[in-house]
Parts: structure tokens; sequence; C-alpha cells
């Protein structure tokens, strides 16, 4: 789960390296859902609690760490392995 605001250049980029990766050859296969924390109808909460902080990714409802903006390729696709990784306990 990616979460974003258009507009947003780090959120803009980091969607378009993730959309670049095979996400679902990773372990477990992934599938990127983007959600605008602006949108009509998007959980106050969640508005709330990422409005500074987007992008945020978030995995089995746990958010990442950030992700540099200048991580892409194979160097993000094997730290999003490692993050999920760490967020399911199997380090």
């Amino acid at each position: 789960m990616l979460y974003s605001r258009q507009g947003c250049c780090l959120c803009e980029g980091l969607e378009q390296r993730l959309r670049s990766l095979d996400l679902g050859t990773l372990e477990p296969p992934l599938v990127l859902e983007v959600i605008d924390i602006d949108a009509p109808g998007t959980d106050p909460v969640l508005k709330a609690r990422y409005d500074l902080e987007v992008p945020v990714l978030a995995f089995a409802s746990i958010a990442l760490p950030r992700v540099s903006p200048r991580l892409q390729g194979d160097g993000l696709y094997a730290w999003l392995q490692r993050a999920c990784s760490s967020a399911l306990g199997s380090d």
C-alpha cells in the first residue's frame, strides 16, 4: 500500500519506481495499491496519520521505513523484499 497524494513529486516518483518493478516476484508476491489521502471518502484517520508523512509505504498494515528517493531498480526491489520480510517477522 502506498499512501500518497496528487501533485506530490516524491509520491509520484515512488509510485513510478514501484510500478517499474515486478512486485509479483517478491516473497510474498505484492500488488501495489495507491491510496490518495486527499481523495473524497478517504478515512479521516488515515489522512490525519499520513498527512505530513507521504509518501508512506505499508505492508500488512505496518508502515515501512522511509525509502530513499534515490533508490530504484534492483536496489529498491531488494530493499522492499527486506522491509516486507522484517514486517512479517521473518528476518
